[in-house]
């Protein structure tokens, strides 16, 4: 039935009756679902009966299964009609665009590298961003620009590109002979020629062009040739791969959401007409005018619809019917230009695999930050990723895949970047929040709930609801009688100082899979918990709790464990096999914990040294992450290397040691695979270069206060991509690299290190430094020998002893200003 739905889903929004049937299919799948799940759990609690009661219960169990299943029902009545996508993603260039904001820059930049670039080769040149953001407009503007038709007199094409059927591609691959392929190619290879491919939706479509009318597929320039005569190739889509592999040579230009101003200065065009130029607009209306701008969080389309909607009827009561409705006046307005259409072409777009992963953004409160690791964990728990979907990757690899093409397709935004180029925070627009809220009430994916949010409210009492979000409210939420006995799962987001009880936590269903309780002020989990053998994800951090009951070894389905600052953690974690990401730092008692049974356990955070060292490591054959802290001084050094050196899959490794503990003997040449190393505390000595893990390529030290500069021994691996050096690492005040050091370093962070006066630069050290970061008061010597430089980030000291403005002047005065960004901060 899975199968079915995933086919048919591709259907549904071209027909009613294919969105009906889909619709009763997925019920369908829901109600099996919940059918097994049930079995499961009964044949769990029949463990507690005597032999004959267990024999005799398991047949009436599966005799009731049996009649369950068959009693399950759904209609099949299809059709299908994709003229109306097609017709929803037409564009043409001669669609007058009378007021355009913000674009200016752009415009010009476009504009230069069609008509003036010195580059006589054919060149693709790709606008990339989310639906509605303007590049269709952008586009326009540059197409009927003077100085672009003067480049380009005799041969401008515009094309609109739609997602062909299979049966039209094969259709066109049956052309005898390539005619279409000879026919573009005899027209176009005399001419300085610009054809701009409006909406390209795919890597598969941008390769069908060369496929079905080239006879050489992997050669594009049979169809568009390349004459060396400057010819451009304009293209607009919302996925970044379609831009990469349509010319690697060009960097994709994204387009950015207006400023404040930029989107005020729009609205107010579109919605005050000829009171634009003299602001005699009502100041009633420009306060809600304002107050709907911001909401649109600079999205162009959104606020064009917004103003041309206000435009028509300039009552106070009117503007305030909108702006307390918004989203659903932004939905409905304009049956092909409405923002919610020309957003949902994008969720029409995705493939079966990353929808559910766009759905489940819903659950998280507008403009909320979302942490990738926890995203990760929660995708992994609902069952997005399979292990047969991952194949020889981990599912955590896996799930990265799923959020960067997300972000290639523009649906999620990045808020921050980690220094090796992964994702570590971000967040949904709000206009695509929304069309996710609603995509998910239509499918019973989830509800919400909360006070200040009109969406919440239809379904988050539906007995049909797999999952339920909480943002605000707890004491009401948790008085009002719920019947969700099939709920898989319970986030709660966003709840600030409220404090929950444990009795408002007795409506958790028993088939449970994913709960999360970050936030939520608890003494001790209610005994339910204990008994959610179903349950995949359990997160704790910020309740408050101090203990875990012991009944959380019973949670034999339990893959992820997300806790902090317990007082201590009991020892029957060992009981949970399925274990694969385990986190509780800040243990206050030190005592014994058995962790070395869980051999599908990934990732360890949080155990301390003692702890470690008890446990056999040879036998966790598939940790990658880990993550000790606490007294270092309990553990011998050659001990405490050798049973690091056992893990074999370890990539990354963390050590913390308390303030009056030190890290006294660190070998690790035999870890193979750890590319990743964070020591924070006291160490008497580096270790010799040689002990250094030889494939290390990340490195972070903080606290350590070494005396000696740790230049001349961290400069010899070869392979160090990254270095972070933290307060109080270093105490000494004279740093120095030497000619052919740090031969392949890109990043390298001085942070806080108050004390160091110099950091001297040798010629031929360093030649891939691209980021250097370091405080105001370090004086730097050789900045001018680092040909790859191109951001210096300077970072204030408090107590500093020197003028901020000499720093500034000796990095000026040493590094040509065109190839350097000066952040100062």
């Amino acid at each position: 039935m899975q199968c079915f739905l995933e086919e048919a889903d591709k259907k549904q929004e071209e027909d009613s009756r294919v969105r009906n049937w889909v619709s009763d299919i997925r019920e369908a799948v829901y109600e099996a679902e919940d059918i097994i799940d049930m079995f499961i759990l009964n044949a769990q609690l029949l463990r507690t009966y005597s032999f004959p009661e267990r024999a005799f219960k398991k047949l009436t169990n599966r005799y009731k299964v049996g009649k369950k299943v068959e009693a399950i029902q759904f209609g099949t009545s299809m059709s299908r009609s994709a003229q109306m996508l097609q017709d929803l993603r037409r564009s043409t260039p001669h669609a007058e665009e009378h007021v355009v904001v913000g674009l200016e820059k752009e415009a010009d930049e476009l504009v230069e590298q069609l008509i003036r670039g010195g580059d006589q080769r054919r060149r693709v040149i790709s606008l990339v961003g989310m639906g509605g953001i303007g590049k269709t407009t952008l586009a326009r503007k540059v197409y009927a620009h003077t100085e672009v038709s003067q480049r380009f007199p005799d041969c401008r094409a515009w094309a609109y590109v739609c997602t062909s059927t299979k049966e039209q591609v094969e259709m066109v691959e049956k052309l005898q002979e390539h005619e279409l392929g000879d026919f573009l190619h005899g027209h176009l290879k005399d001419n300085r020629y610009l054809i701009v491919l409006d909406d390209v939706w795919s890597p598969a479509d941008w390769s069908c062009l060369a496929k079905v009318s080239s006879d050489n597929p992997d050669c594009l320039g049979n169809v568009f040739p390349d004459g060396g005569k400057g010819s451009r190739i304009l293209l607009t889509t919302r996925h970044k791969d379609v831009a990469l592999q349509a010319d690697a040579r060009s960097v994709p230009q994204e387009m950015k959401m207006l400023s404040k101003q930029e989107s005020w200065d729009l609205f107010r065009r579109k919605a005050f007409l000829d009171h634009v130029e003299e602001d005699r607009y009502p100041p009633d209306l420009a306060k809600l005018g304002r107050e709907m701008v911001d909401k649109c969080n600079g999205l162009p389309l959104a606020i064009v619809v917004l103003g041309g909607l206000l435009s028509r009827n300039m009552s106070h009561t009117e503007w305030r019917k909108v702006h307390d409705n918004m989203s659903a006046y932004l939905a409905k307005e304009g049956s092909q230009t409405g923002v919610m259409t020309v957003l949902n072409l994008s969720y029409i777009d995705l493939p079966s695999y990353l929808k559910p992963c766009f759905l489940h953004l819903s659950l998280f409160p507008e403009d909320y930050v979302i942490s990738t690791r926890k995203l990760f964990l929660l995708w992994i728990a609902e069952g997005f990723v399979l292990l047969e979907q991952a194949g020889q990757q981990s599912m955590k690899v896996t799930v990265e895949v799923y959020l960067n093409e997300l972000v290639n397709r523009n649906l999620i935004q990045v808020v921050r970047m980690s220094v090796n180029a992964r994702v570590v925070k971000c967040r949904v627009h709000d206009l695509v929040r929304e069309l996710a809220i609603r995509k998910a009430k239509e499918q019973i994916f989830f509800g919400t709930h909360d006070i200040a949010d009109p969406l919440s409210s239809s379904t988050s009492n539906s007995s049909k609801c797999r999952r339920q979000s909480i943002y605000s409210g707890m004491e009401r939420y948790a008085s009002v009688e719920h019947s969700t006995p099939y709920l898989r799962s319970l986030l709660f987001s966003k709840l600030g100082r409220e404090t929950c009880r444990i009795s408002q936590l007795d409506f958790i269903g028993k088939v449970l899979r994913v709960l999360d309780l970050e936030g939520v002020k608890v003494e001790s989990l209610p005994s339910i918990v204990g008994k959610l053998i179903h349950l995949r994800y359990l997160g704790l951090r910020r309740t408050g709790l101090k203990l875990l009951p012991l009944s959380i070894g019973n949670l034999r389905s339990l893959q992820a464990l997300d806790v902090k600052n317990l007082k201590q953690v009991p020892n029957v974690i060992w009981k949970i096999q399925n274990m694969r990401h385990l986190y509780m730092e800040g243990q206050e008692d030190d005592i014994p914990l058995q962790i070395d049974t869980l051999e599908n356990l990934q990732v360890l955070s949080g155990i301390t040294f003692k702890q470690w060292i008890q446990n056999n490591s040879s036998m966790l054959t598939c940790l990658w992450k880990l993550k000790l802290e606490g007294k270092c001084e309990l553990v011998e050094g050659v001990e405490f290397s050798n049973s690091i050196a056992k893990l074999r899959s370890l990539k990354s490794l963390y050590l913390k040691t308390s303030d009056e503990s030190s890290i006294s003997y660190l070998a690790m040449d035999s870890c193979l695979y750890l590319s990743k190393l964070e020591i924070k505390g006291y160490m008497q000595k580096l270790p010799a270069t040689f002990q250094f893990p030889p494939n290390l390529s990340q490195l972070t030290l903080e606290a350590c206060r070494l005396d000696c500069d740790p230049m001349p021994i961290l400069e010899k691996l070869p392979n160090l991509l990254t270095l972070r050096l933290r307060a109080k690492s270093y105490l000494g005040e004279e740093m120095h690299v030497f000619a052919n050091g740090f031969p392949q370093l890109k990043v390298l962070q001085l942070f806080e290190l108050s004390n160091v006066i110099n950091l001297h630069i040798e010629k031929g050290a360093m030649p891939w430094l691209m980021q250097l970061q370091c405080p105001f008061l370090t004086r730097i010597f050789g900045v001018d020998k680092l040909p790859n430089l191109v951001e210096v980030k300077l970072h204030n000291d408090v107590g500093s002893k020197m003028p901020f403005f000499y720093c500034i002047v000796i990095v000026f005065n040493e590094l040509p200003i065109s190839q350097m960004s000066l952040v100062l901060g």
